[in-house]
C-alpha cells in the first residue's frame, strides 16, 4: 500500500458564517479580517465565488530546496476575471496568528481555466460571495517542517 504516515485529528463542523466581499477589497485579507472578526482561527472556507479584477496567485513549481518543491514566482490574469470556486484551511501558528491557506479555480473571458494559491493583490471586481465554517475539536495548526524546510499544516486533537 505504500507509505501512510499521516498527521491527522478528528472534530465537527461549529458555527458557520456568509460574507459578501465587495468590489476592491483585497480576497486574502478580506478573507482574513472576517476570520478575525468572527474570532474563527479553525476552520475552513467551504465555498467561495464571484468575479475578480487581475487575480494574483502562484503556483507549485520544483525548486532547490530540501522538499524540491515550493511555490513559484506570482502570476496574475489581466481583466475580468470569474472565481468559479475557492476553498481553504484555516490555521493558526504557536502564537496564534490567523494563517489562510486558500486555492482557487479561476476561468477568463475565453473560458480557459487557470487556478493556483491565492495571494495578496487579488481584488474583487463586483461580489465574492464566501461561506466559512469553524471546526471545533481540531487545533488546525501550521508549523515550519523542519525535514522538508517549509511552513505546513499540523492538525491536533484540541
Amino acid at each position: 500500500m505504500g507509505n501512510m504516515d499521516m498527521e491527522m485529528a478528528q472534530g465537527k463542523l461549529g458555527r458557520v458564517v456568509a460574507l459578501r466581499l465587495k468590489p476592491g477589497t483585497d480576497v486574502l485579507l478580506g478573507l482574513e479580517e472576517a476570520c478575525k472578526r468572527s474570532g474563527i482561527n479553525n476552520g475552513v472556507i467551504l465555498s467561495a465565488i464571484g468575479s475578480l479584477d487581475s487575480p494574483h496567485f502562484c503556483d507549485v513549481v520544483e525548486l532547490p530546496t530540501k522538499a524540491g518543491y515550493g511555490y513559484g514566482e506570482v502570476l496574475h490574469l489581466t481583466g475580468p476575471i470569474e472565481l468559479t470556486n475557492a476553498s481553504g484551511i484555516i490555521c493558526h501558528d504557536d502564537e496564534g496568528n490567523t494563517n489562510l491557506h486558500v486555492h482557487m479555480t479561476l476561468t477568463d473571458r475565453h473560458g480557459n481555466a487557470h487556478g493556483g494559491h491565492l495571494v495578496e493583490g487579488t481584488k474583487v471586481l463586483l461580489t465574492v460571495d464566501v461561506i466559512i465554517a469553524e471546526i471545533e475539536g481540531v487545533v488546525m495548526g501550521r508549523k515550519f517542517d523542519e525535514e522538508l524546510e517549509v511552513p505546513l499544516f499540523a492538525p491536533r486533537q484540541a
